[in-house]
């Protein structure tokens, strides 16, 4: 019997990547995706897909069972729409939205969101339980090795970064000199780099790590080339992962690039802070 797995894409590259690591190792995968999200090429590397407006979870509860799903994963980010027009909400978003009374935290909301499925017998689970191979290794991963100076600002860096985290703020910072320069919320990592990069006018140390109670199967930390890219175009120096527990996308290729930028790479363990 064939294995099959659900997919629930947002935005960016790792739906795609996920998709393809996923079949190769012999899994069917049904996907739905989001108006204005979700990357059209996702529907030739999946065997089913279907487009969904924010809202309609009795549609995609459906379109699961219609194709035999009892697990699934969720990966890309949603952006919060920008106009209640975006959203159609079925009975039963509103039920459960109407379930969490006040709490409309995002992370409540993906908890509730997760319970109605399981309630349907679709289990969510975290990409990496297929894809050991993508979290971040132990160690410098580039030529360049971090100056005195900016081992640090890492120090720093880290502990501020788990104490966002534990406040349920965001995942990463920005740190230059002893300062700390930007704090992630709402408008993601690339945004956190290029503002603290800017203010800290280069040698910016850009940190991030899971958060202290990260629910691992809908927000796993997440670095690629293009965080490279942006970190170059921004002048941010220094990059710290958190070891085992970060997905890193294009391994070789971000290393690659990181080199020739004269960026350093990063993976540090819990246990060492």
């Amino acid at each position: 019997m064939c294995q099959r797995i659900g997919l629930i894409a947002g935005s960016g590259p790792f739906p795609l990547i996920f998709a393809e690591k996923a079949r190769k190792k012999g899994y069917q995968v049904a996907a739905v995706g989001y108006h204005d999200e979700t990357d059209s090429d996702l529907a030739n590397a999946v065997d089913a897909m279907e487009i969904l407006h924010l809202g309609q979870i009795r549609k995609l509860i459906k379109f699961f069972k219609r194709h035999q799903v009892s697990h699934a994963v969720m990966i890309g980010a949603i952006k919060k729409p920008g106009s209640i027009a975006a959203i159609r909400p079925d009975f039963k978003a509103i039920a459960l939205y109407a379930g969490m009374r006040h709490n409309t935290h995002d992370d409540n909301v993906l908890r509730t969101f997760a319970k109605a499925l399981e309630d349907e017998g679709i289990e969510m689970r975290s990409a990496t339980f297929l894809l050991p191979e993508l979290l971040a290794k132990e160690g410098c991963w580039t030529k360049r090795k971090p100056s005195r100076d900016e081992q640090v600002d890492m120090e720093l860096g880290w502990k501020m970064a788990k104490a966002i985290g534990n406040l349920d703020i965001g995942q990463c910072v920005v740190v230059s000199n002893g300062t700390v320069m930007a704090v992630e919320a709402i408008d993601g990592t690339d945004s956190t780099i290029r503002r603290g990069a800017e203010l800290a006018d280069g040698n910016a140390v850009v940190v991030k790590v899971c958060k202290p109670l990260q629910d691992f199967r809908f927000d796993v930390p997440t670095v690629g080339t293009q965080t490279i890219r942006t970190m170059q175009a921004s002048g941010a120096t220094v990059l710290v992962v958190e070891a085992g527990k970060s997905l890193v996308l294009d391994a070789s290729e971000m290393i690659r690039l990181a080199d020739q930028c004269h960026i350093s790479i990063i993976a540090l363990s819990p246990s060492a802070h």
